[in-house]
């Protein structure tokens, strides 16, 4: 390893290196828990995020007002000030809609940037992908990451147009879950955007060939280690990372292989004591017991007793 990678220090990436794709809490009744959101944030930064994605998908975005959106922005902010950056998730498949939302984020103050979502169910051309997110991209002045999820959107934003998005200037970032390593590479060698694995087990090999960081869904419960994973990479301690990286496969494996992540999220934290419930809204549900036991599996194998 090269001496002058360990003394290297921390970039400061304009949307930081390690992300939670933060759950919504919600009360018994359904009604959001900005009491417990405010926890949860605190929790998570003093657990070593340094950056906050809320209400992307995992925060169950699309069951959520607009009023109830911008509420989780403003709640998030409030607990964290300035100890991590707020990444407020305003895209929908509706251009209008997230303009109107992206606008209102930012007229809160004190947020640090847009996550934007392939915009999903409508499959447009790349054309309209393209003219989808310069749109919004221009309606603030707030950094921009997109967020390329084939699995969810049902389509990709391809590297050609990855490519001519990073020509606008509000558009910073990507947060990559195509799981295609190959666009991956192309759009990390054909552009400056800081790109963040959005799978959480491949947060290594993208980081070899490049990428900043990760917006995850297991830091809910993993934030150290990732902290140790990113860093690693950052300062080109690969052993560190490698090591960190098989000590996260089963916690990995109990957040994201068995059920939606938001579910398996909200489950362990309560099991931690950290939410006061697990309540999800429709379409999501419960899981199942066999499903419970799963996780718990998974979680036993990386260490944990819960």
């Amino acid at each position: 390893m090269a001496e002058s990678a360990l003394n290297t220090p921390r970039p400061n990436y304009t949307l930081g290196t390690v992300l939670t794709a933060m759950v919504t809490p919600f009360k018994d009744n359904g009604e959001v828990d900005y009491e417990a959101t405010a926890k949860l944030a605190n929790k998570l930064v003093d657990d070593g995020c340094d950056g906050l994605v809320v209400t992307g998908t995992t925060g169950e975005t699309s069951t959520l007002t607009d009023e109830e959106n911008l509420a989780m922005f403003a709640a998030v902010r409030d607990a964290v000030g300035d100890r991590a950056k707020i990444i407020a998730g305003t895209g929908t498949n509706d251009t209008r809609h997230s303009i109107s939302l992206s606008q209102r984020a930012a007229a809160l103050g004190g947020i640090d940037g847009l996550l934007l979502v392939t915009p999903y169910y409508n499959k447009p051309s790349q054309a309209g992908v393209k003219a989808h997110f310069e749109a919004v991209a221009s309606a603030t002045d707030l950094p921009v990451m997109l967020y390329d999820i084939p699995g969810r959107a049902g389509i990709p934003i391809e590297p050609e147009t990855i490519i001519e998005l990073s020509k606008h200037q509000n558009i910073v970032a990507l947060k990559d879950a195509k799981a295609d390593y190959q666009s991956t590479t192309t759009v990390l060698g054909a552009t400056d955007l800081d790109v963040y694995s959005g799978d959480d087990g491949l947060t290594l090999p993208l980081m070899a060939a490049g990428a900043v960081g990760v917006v995850s869904v297991t830091a809910h419960i993993a934030a150290a280690q990732y902290r140790i994973l990113v860093d690693a990479m950052l300062a080109g301690d690969l052993a560190t990372a490698r090591a960190t990286h098989f000590a996260l496969d089963p916690i990995q494996r109990a957040v994201m292989s068995h059920i939606q992540g938001a579910v398996s999220a909200k489950h362990i934290l309560h099991w931690q004591g950290v939410l006061p419930n697990t309540v999800v809204r429709l379409p999501l549900v419960a899981p199942s017991e066999a499903e419970l036991d799963s996780i718990r599996t998974d979680l036993r194998e990386g260490g944990w007793e819960l």
